[in-house]
C-alpha cells in the first residue's frame, strides 16, 4: 500500500516537473515586421531563460484588456500599447505599476519612455519620404514639401488632422519647439488649415501605412508623409526610398502588464530583459525603430544608427507627438479636418 502511494507521489511529481520548468507567458503585439523584429530580439532569446512565449496579435483594443481585468480573467501577461493608451489605462486601473528597480535606472532611458504603468519599447516617427530613383534633388524641409514649383507633382498625406496640422505650421515657418504652442490657439489652427489649403490640389490621401511606399515606388507622388519603419521595410526589399528627418514627429509604443495577471513575476522579468541595451540594440538591427534604452545606441553601427529616429542627427530637429494636446483638442481638429477635406 505504502509502495503504491509512493509510486503515485513520484508519478505526480514527475508530471509536474515540465510545467515548473517551462513557465508560459502570453505577449500581445500589433503583428507585421515589428512583431518579427520583436521575435528575433526579445522572444527567442528570452525563451532560453526557461519561459515559453505565446504571442497574440491585436489592433490596440483597450476594451479587451478592460474586460479581462473587470471579470478577473486575465489571460494576457504583457501587452504592447500605443502612447494614448498608457496613461488612460493606468488611470483606469487596468495596468500593474512597474518596478524600475528591476527594469533599470530611469536615467538610462529616453525620458518619454518612463511612465508609471508602461515602459517604452521603441521610438517611431512620421517623416517626409521620397523616391531616390525619381527625385534627384532632395527636399530638406516641410517648406520644400509645400513647394510645388521647385518639386512639381503630387504629395501623399495621411487622411486626418493629426501630424498634418503640425507639418503645415512647420512649412509656414514655425519652429518645431513652438508648434504646439501656436497650434493651441485659434489663430494657430486657422494658420495650419490655411497652409494645408495651399497644398490641397496636389494632395493624394493615404489611409494605411503600407500605401506611402507603394505610391512612391509607382511614381504616383513625388513625396509623402510616412511611418519610418515602412520606408525601412521597403528598402530592405531593394527599393531606394529616402527620408528627410527634419521636422519628423516621433512617438513611442510601450509594454504594460494587465492588472491581475497570475504571471506578473514572469511578465516583469520579460520586460526587464526586453529593456536591456543588448536586446534593444538587436531589435533596432531588425527594424528601423529607435531604442528607448540610450545605452543601446553605442552598440549599433553607423549605418543602422543613420536609419533610426533616435540617432542624434535625426532627432535634433524632431518634434515629440504631444499626447496632452491631442487629448484636449484632437476631436475638434479631426472634425474640422473632415469638413475641410470634403469641400
Amino acid at each position: 500500500m505504502n509502495k503504491s502511494i509512493l509510486a503515485v507521489a513520484v508519478l505526480a511529481a514527475a508530471t509536474a516537473l515540465p510545467s515548473l520548468a517551462q513557465q508560459q507567458i502570453t505577449i500581445v503585439n500589433f503583428g507585421g515586421a515589428n512583431a518579427n523584429a520583436q521575435k528575433k530580439a526579445f522572444y527567442e532569446p528570452f525563451e532560453k531563460t526557461g519561459t515559453k512565449i505565446v504571442t497574440v496579435e491585436y489592433n490596440g483594443e483597450q476594451a479587451k484588456i478592460k474586460a479581462m481585468v473587470e471579470t478577473k480573467k486575465v489571460t494576457w501577461d504583457v501587452v504592447e500599447v500605443e502612447s494614448p493608451d498608457v496613461a488612460r489605462g493606468c488611470d483606469e486601473g487596468l495596468f500593474e505599476k512597474l518596478d524600475y528597480a528591476r527594469i533599470g535606472p530611469k536615467g538610462d532611458f529616453v525620458p518619454a519612455a518612463v511612465t508609471e504603468c508602461g515602459v517604452g519599447i521603441f521610438v517611431w516617427s512620421t517623416v517626409m519620404a521620397y523616391n531616390g530613383d525619381k527625385l534627384k534633388s532632395a527636399p530638406t524641409t516641410w517648406a520644400d514639401f509645400w513647394d510645388v514649383k521647385k518639386f512639381p507633382g503630387k504629395r501623399a498625406m495621411r487622411k486626418g488632422a493629426r501630424y498634418n496640422v503640425e507639418f503645415a505650421l512647420m512649412a509656414d515657418g514655425v519652429k518645431p519647439a513652438d508648434v504646439y504652442k501656436v497650434l493651441s490657439t485659434k489663430e494657430g489652427a486657422d494658420r495650419a488649415f490655411k497652409k494645408l489649403g495651399e497644398l490641397k490640389p496636389n494632395i493624394q490621401w493615404w489611409e494605411a501605412g503600407a500605401q506611402p511606399p507603394q505610391f512612391l515606388v509607382a511614381g504616383d507622388v513625388v513625396m509623402s508623409t510616412a511611418f519610418n519603419g515602412r520606408i525601412d521595410a521597403a528598402n530592405r526589399e531593394g527599393k531606394n526610398l529616402k527620408i528627410t528627418w527634419t521636422g519628423g514627429i516621433y512617438d513611442l509604443d510601450y509594454w504594460v502588464i494587465p492588472k491581475g495577471t497570475p504571471n506578473k513575476e514572469a511578465a516583469m522579468k520579460y520586460i526587464a530583459f526586453a529593456s536591456t541595451a543588448d536586446a534593444q540594440a538587436e531589435y533596432a538591427k531588425n527594424i528601423a525603430y529607435g531604442p528607448t534604452n540610450n545605452k543601446a545606441l553605442a552598440k549599433l553601427d553607423a549605418k543602422t544608427l543613420g536609419n533610426l529616429p533616435t540617432s542624434p542627427a535625426n532627432a535634433k530637429d524632431a518634434l515629440q507627438f504631444n499626447l496632452k494636446f491631442w487629448a484636449d483638442q484632437g476631436e475638434e481638429l479631426e472634425k474640422r479636418f473632415a469638413s475641410w477635406a470634403a469641400q
